[in-house]
Parts: structure tokens; sequence; C-alpha cells
């Protein structure tokens, strides 16, 4: 059986309402899950249930109240999300962990082709692209979005929705990252921009990364999954995993 990239044990988040008297909102209770290399796991569950919250919590957004979150990296000793240090977590972000948010955050000012190409330039271990080689594959990965050559030059501030998406995707899937976390990526696309995506992240798959995604409709999400997890309903405990 192949080791698992990321395993989760026991993960529970709450937050505390300090506004409201230091009341404890219990977001996720001992939630355990697993995901290999060249696996996709698709998060089900109503609104409410956790799901970017769990996402975050690998991230590193937020820090989870108790349990573990162990990744794997191949060749490299095994680290524990929950306790790692700030400088390991930008390490991560860096060479391991990608992630695409619902929400396009990025500098103000600075061009999208620029944006893209930003993760190419930042790699560690002498892995980093000069500007331009960068800039070639920002223009490559575009160009498959659909996003126009005028708009390149621009900062995303100014673009739609769907088109602020598509950087975001862009942004996170220049550089190859064995893990890869999804929330929502398609859903301010149009039918066309959304079958490329999904593409692309069956070619991640492929390739090997291991992808734990929330998608807003059942069939994207089945597009791509090998596994469900279902984190059940508001206030549940449970954690159901269904195969497909």
């Amino acid at each position: 059986m192949t080791q698992p990239l990321l395993q989760l044990n026991d993960v529970s988040k709450q937050f505390t309402l300090h506004e409201r008297g230091g009341l404890e909102l219990k977001v996720l209770e001992a939630v355990s899950l697993s995901v290999a290399p060249g696996e996709c796991l698709v998060l089900n569950g109503p609104s409410g249930t956790g799901k970017s919250t769990l996402l975050k919590l690998i991230y590193g957004n937020y820090r989870a109240s108790s349990g573990s979150i162990m990744l794997h990296p191949q060749g490299r000793v095994p680290l524990d999300l929950v306790r790692a240090t700030p400088q390991q977590i930008i390490a991560l972000r860096r060479d391991s962990i990608g992630y695409v948010s619902q929400f396009l955050r990025a500098i103000p000012r600075v061009p999208a082709l620029d944006i893209v190409a930003e993760p190419l330039c930042e790699a560690s271990g002498g892995d980093a692209l000069p500007i331009e080689a960068a800039r070639d594959r920002s223009r490559d990965l575009l160009t498959r979005l659909g996003i126009p050559e005028r708009l390149w030059g621009l900062p995303p501030a100014t673009f739609s929705g769907g088109e602020q998406q598509r950087i975001n995707i862009a942004r996170t899937m220049i550089k190859p990252r064995p893990l890869l976390l999804l929330d929502e990526p398609t859903a301010s696309l149009d039918q066309n921009n959304c079958e490329i995506v999904l593409d692309m992240v069956r070619e991640a798959i492929q390739a090997g990364t291991a992808v734990i995604g929330i998608f807003h409709d059942q069939r994207s999400g089945a597009a791509v999954a090998s596994r469900h997890i279902d984190l059940g309903a508001p206030g549940s405990n449970t954690c159901h995993q269904m195969s497909y």
C-alpha cells in the first residue's frame, strides 16, 4: 500500500468567540483521514461542516485545537503541521503545498503575468527560474486558461471574478507540488473553463500530486475524485469515506 503523503489523526478545531463572552464554537471534531500521492480526496457535506476550515488547518492558516496533521514529503523527515513553526509553514507553502482558495490575494499593481510567474522565481534548492523563463511558462498557462493577452500586463484587481479565479489557479498550479488543496476552484467559471481546470487537476494527479478538494457541484468533484469523504451534517463528528 502506498504511504500516505498526508495523514490527519483526530483533528479538532474550535474557535473562541470573545465578543460572545468567550463562547467556544466547535467546527471540527476528531477528523481522521489520509491522502496518498496520485490520489484525489473530495470533501463533501453541507455548508457549515468545516470543509474550508479543514483545508486552512492543513495549509497553516489556522492551528488545530487538537490532533495531528502529519506530512510525509518524499525523502524528508515527516512533519506535524499542528506543531510546525511559522518558518516551516512558509517553506512548505513554497515547496510542498499548493492552495487554491476562493479568493485571489495578490499585491496591488503587480501585473497578472508576474503574479502567476512568481512561484517559479521563489523556488528553493537552486530550482528557481530566471524571470523571463518563468514568464514564458506564465504566458503558456494564461493562454490555456483563456486570459486575453491584453490583460497580462494589468493587475488582477480590476478583472472579473472568473478571471481572478483563473489567475489564482494559474499561480498555484504553475509550480508542481506534492500536495494540492482546492477550495471550490471552479465555482466562478463557465463550463468551458471549468473543463480546462478539471483537466489540469487530472494531469496533476497523474503526475503523482495528492489532491484534497471541495467542489461546488457534484459533477466536478466526481470528475476528478478517487475517494469522497462526507464530513456529515453540522455538529456531526462522523467522517464517512466513500470510494468511487
